[in-house]
């Protein structure tokens, strides 16, 4: 586990203070061909992911010190890594601060580790939308939709987004007029393989909306009993 060798087809951060259960994780990843480092602290997670640059990090919610809730918020400011939260409590309040603060998903403790080891691997072949020919950006008012350069701007401002909820505008914003149930975004996202709540597009779409503004969010509409559409103004 050399920090500065590059792996495929993937490096996996694991964070835990319970050292049992992260070295299973690693043991487990390390098995499915990851390259994989452990972080016992907030402060060891925020060092590896800046020199390192994992692309996931599985990181728990209830970290001594500075928590996973923090961590989360903090790699955000720098990286556009997965996060995969881990939460030993049931209390929704808990998965919707870890989603609040940049986190792609969660897992809540006990998990099976076969089940967490199949999540990093989907998330690690969800499409990136990365465009292989040139394509205009689509514009839809003040928001312009750059695949190319995997931004989405406001009035000419960077929106900010994470790669989730880049990715859920991708998927609207490339069937405009079009209804999307939840189950279909999460397929084109998160991939057919992925299976829990489909609440998870709903918070992601609530933080999507926030960040595009106001006056933005009302291009996408909730269609009830179905899910998402992207219209034009």
């Amino acid at each position: 586990m050399n920090p500065g060798i590059d792996t495929d087809p993937g490096r996996v951060l694991v964070v835990d203070d319970e050292k049992p259960l992260a070295r299973m994780v690693a043991t487990y990843l390390t098995g499915a061909g990851y390259d994989v480092l452990i972080a016992y602290t907030g402060r060891e997670a925020m060092e590896y992911s800046r020199t390192w640059k994992p692309d996931v990090v599985v990181l728990d919610l209830g970290l001594p010190g500075l928590d996973g809730i923090e961590v989360c918020r903090k790699l955000r400011g720098f990286s556009s890594c997965y996060v995969l939260m881990l939460t030993a409590r049931g209390d929704e309040d808990d998965k919707l601060a870890g989603l609040a603060a940049g986190a792609d998903d969660y897992i809540t403790k006990p998990f099976s580790v076969r089940e967490l080891v199949a999540r990093v691997a989907a998330v690690l072949r969800r499409p990136r939308t990365t465009v292989t020919t040139v394509e205009p950006a689509r514009v839809f008012g003040d928001l312009t939709v750059d695949l190319a350069a995997h931004e989405a701007r406001v009035d000419g401002e960077p929106a900010g987004l994470t790669r989730t909820e880049f990715d859920l505008l991708a998927a609207l914003t490339a069937r405009p007029h079009e209804a999307l149930s939840r189950r279909q975004l999460i397929d084109t996202v998160w991939g057919p393989a992925w299976v829990g709540d489909e609440r998870l597009v709903d918070v992601h779409i609530g933080h999507l909306r926030r960040k595009l503004g106001e006056d933005q969010a009302t291009f996408i509409v909730t269609v009830r009993g179905v899910g998402y559409r992207m219209v034009t103004r």
